[in-house]
């Protein structure tokens, strides 16, 4: 194939190559008929296909497609086989309506739970939605449609999304925000990555050289184009030359136009326009291998995938008295509207337009039997307060069995575009849970939203609570059997829920002012923050209750010692040791005992998903890598690791260790000093090599050194004294009884550091 893309570069016009890199209308890219170069049609995504019922228009009425669940609900699947099945699914019905490639996964981090547009993203830790979103990838370009990562890069909240600059330091931004982009780069190999509209240090996204070229192509081999978010380019030629390919959307005569006299006049060299243009062809070609248009989408099969998968997705997050599973013949009192008219997506670019829509309160009443079902709204559209609806609630809870209360976040209140306020649902909704909590000790909360939610005022009150988040549109189903016992709940938590907004790790940096927003948490973001600070949470990152109970047991480390290049694997036994069949999430974290750059006390960095019958034993591994135990070190812009010990930590969430077993690393990284002229005497101390040079000029300028013939520990306390100074400062300390001047004695001391020929002192 790439001699054919070589072959067409070479027969395009300038002006045709300029069309190629801009797009043709809102979904396609620019056709080149004379060369029988058709376009690449796209549309947005991730949960869903939404293509447009008009080619070409957006915002237009879009063609009936499943609507899986959103991010937010896959993340807490931790199920990487599932998403990569879901994969599939995508591309059968992008195939079916014609569609090349899907505008998504998204995987920008939940550096704060007020995002918009968390409901997109998969978790608050870069390798937990690393994982999954490559998966995605996988199943979505195993059947030759593309799939488009975005949005690259550090694009964590909707407010002054257009502009805002965010400051990030570099190793946050390695560690963190462009790790959750590297995993899915390097195994998935998606065809496209799309830019985000913010600024990431100064820099627009849609012209970041150092993100566009520099990371993503030199260091990850990204093979496939960049494109931008649909309006994220500010400057066509300076976009291109930081290797953006693809503007979105077109037709933009006035930028092929700049391109094309930016060759022209020089500023712009044609070699960049070439390799952009065989990015492009290299997945039009592919695109257009496989035939799509005019088929059918599996309806039946696909919307009993999208249960399941919610089904998964949903967190039992408190199961008091056992109260959950229902036994199906209780006296049911279901109240609150999204019980009636099903809250299962958000609002915004992925918004799709289901093939059909499960309603809970039906869902119920199939799985409930004989039993008698009745039904309040509880509160007005949109959560609202009305007081005889709340009356007639709690009333209807008062005569019932079990109370099953559906409550949800507003959805004005988060979306793409627009950030939330507060955590917080309605008023109306609040205060209706606590009346009916009043009235009735058997009641479930059921929430529906998008990321987490302030439960603090009203938990204490209720024994169950289930978070649905928007499960799309086979929930209500999904809802029904985990109340009903048909699935038992594996999900578990990819995000944080916090006690109070106030308590986040961004909260003091959020959102930002004259244009900017510091990231100043670093990388200590999600559980990494709540660790550090040791500060309670509502319900921690991993967290997730089930029907049945799992024994952790056996922990075993392939060696007590290892290279970093050879990796540890990690096995143990897990046993169900309930009496229902369950899956299991297993989570590894790994914490570093000592380092030279501050670290987290954990992070994960494995974890498995396990299904087991009742009284079943099962023995998983999972394997970890150099990855696994490196850091980012800005002073070297690498990834490193240093030897020492390594805690391996096992559990079902992150504040629920179980097991725990410490191996020894030894790095096989050789790297130069980072010593300097200007390093202080606690920096020689920490440097292996420079300890002990250091420790050889002590002992040959001891002679020297006033002390009343205490010699080196004369100059050993001075060094004690002033460890913060540098070396020529404190050697100044000293006096004038030095044979030479500090900086010479420094210089030669450097020498001996970095390898360099040298003569004694």
């Amino acid at each position: 194939m790439e001699v054919e893309i070589a072959g067409l570069v070479r027969q395009l016009t300038l002006e045709e190559k300029a069309a190629l890199c801009i797009g043709a209308n809102a979904w396609q890219t620019s056709p080149i008929a004379r060369l029988g170069i058709p376009s690449l049609t796209m549309a947005d995504g991730p949960h869903g296909v939404r293509k447009e019922a008009e080619p070409g228009m957006l915002d237009a009425p879009s063609l009936p497609a499943t609507c899986f669940p959103t991010a937010s609900a896959l993340g807490a699947t931790w199920n990487r086989a599932l998403l990569q099945e879901m994969g599939v699914a995508l591309a059968q019905e992008c195939i079916a309506l014609g569609v090349d490639m899907l505008l998504g996964p998204g995987n920008n981090m939940k550096r704060t739970p007020l995002c918009g547009r968390n409901f997109e993203y998969f978790a608050e830790d870069p390798y937990l939605g690393g994982e999954l979103v490559a998966s995605l990838i996988q199943g979505i370009q195993s059947q030759g449609v593309g799939a488009c990562l975005k949005h690259y890069a550090a694009n964590n909240q909707e407010h002054s999304r257009g502009a805002i600059d965010a400051r990030v330091d570099e190793r946050a931004l390695r560690e963190i925000y462009l790790a959750a982009f590297e995993r899915p780069v390097i195994t998935a190999r998606p065809w496209s990555v799309m830019c985000a509209y913010n600024r990431v240090n100064g820099s627009y996204c849609s012209q970041h050289r150092h993100l566009l070229t520099e990371v993503l192509r030199d260091e990850w081999g990204f093979g496939g184009f960049a494109v931008s978010d649909w309006g994220a380019v500010h400057d066509r030629v300076a976009a291109l030359a930081a290797g953006l390919d693809l503007e979105m959307p077109g037709p933009q005569p006035d930028r092929m136009e700049a391109v094309v006299a930016a060759v022209r006049s020089g500023t712009l060299d044609e070699a960049v326009l070439d390799a952009t243009a065989a990015r492009l062809l290299a997945a039009i070609l592919r695109a257009a291998a496989v035939k799509k248009g005019g088929g059918a989408i599996a309806v039946d099969a696909h919307h009993a995938l999208a249960r399941r998968i919610a089904g998964e997705a949903i967190v039992l997050l408190k199961n008091d008295r056992r109260l959950l599973p229902l036994l199906g013949d209780e006296k049911v009192a279901v109240i609150g509207r999204t019980a009636r008219e099903p809250y299962f997506q958000s609002v915004g670019s992925s918004r799709v337009n289901p093939t059909r829509v499960d309603v809970p309160l039906d869902e119920i009443r199939k799985l409930a039997r004989e039993a008698q079902i009745e039904y309040a709204a509880g509160y007005a559209e949109g959560g609202e307060f009305d007081q005889t609806l709340h009356d007639e609630a709690a009333q209807l809870a008062a005569g019932a069995d079990v109370a099953l209360l559906f409550v949800h976040v507003p959805p004005g209140k988060e979306g793409e575009g627009g950030d939330r306020p507060d955590l917080e649902m309605t008023e109306a909704q609040v205060r209706l849970i606590r009346a009916v909590a009043d009235v009735q000790p058997a009641t479930v909360v059921i929430v529906n939203g998008g990321s987490a939610v302030a439960m603090a005022d009203w938990i204490e009150a209720v024994p169950a609570v289930l978070m649905a988040w928007l499960p799309g549109q086979a929930g209500g189903g999904a809802i029904a059997e985990i109340l009903y016992g048909v699935v038992n709940p594996s999900g578990k938590l990819a995000e944080t829920f916090p006690l109070r907004l106030k308590d986040t790790p961004a909260y003091l940096n959020y959102p930002g002012e004259n244009g900017t927003v510091r990231y100043g948490e670093g990388l200590f973001i999600g559980y990494r923050y709540y660790d550090a600070v040791e500060r309670d949470v509502l319900f921690p990152f991993g967290y997730g209750l089930s029907y049945t109970r799992f024994d952790y047991a056996n922990l075993r480390l392939s060696a007590p010692s290892f290279r970093d290049v050879d990796g540890l694997e990690v096995s143990l036994e897990v046993t169900n040791v309930g009496d229902r069949a369950g899956q299991e999430v297993v989570q590894v974290y790994v914490r570093d005992r000592e380092a030279r750059l501050q670290r987290p006390p954990k992070e994960l960095k494995g974890f498995v998903k396990v299904a087991l019958e009742p009284g079943e034993t099962r023995t998983v591994a999972i394997s970890l890598d150099a990855r696994a135990f490196s850091y980012y070190d800005p002073a070297r812009h690498a990834w490193i690791t240093e030897s020492g010990d390594f805690d391996i930590l096992v559990g079902a969430s992150a504040a629920d260790v179980r097991l725990q077993a410490t191996a020894t690393m030894t790095s096989t990284q050789k790297w130069p000093s980072l010593l300097t002229a200007e390093s202080t005497i606690r920096e020689w101390r920490a440097d292996p090599r420079g300890a002990a040079v250091l420790q050889g000029m002590m002992a040959q300028a001891a002679q020297f050194v006033p002390g009343g013939g205490e010699g080196s520990s004369s100059l050993e306390r001075w060094l004690d004294a002033a460890q913060d100074f540098t070396l020529p400062a404190v050697l100044r300390f000293v006096g004038s009884a030095l044979p030479v001047p500090p900086e010479m004695i420094v210089a030669w001391l450097l020498a001996q550091v970095h390898g360099e020929e040298s003569s004694t002192l």
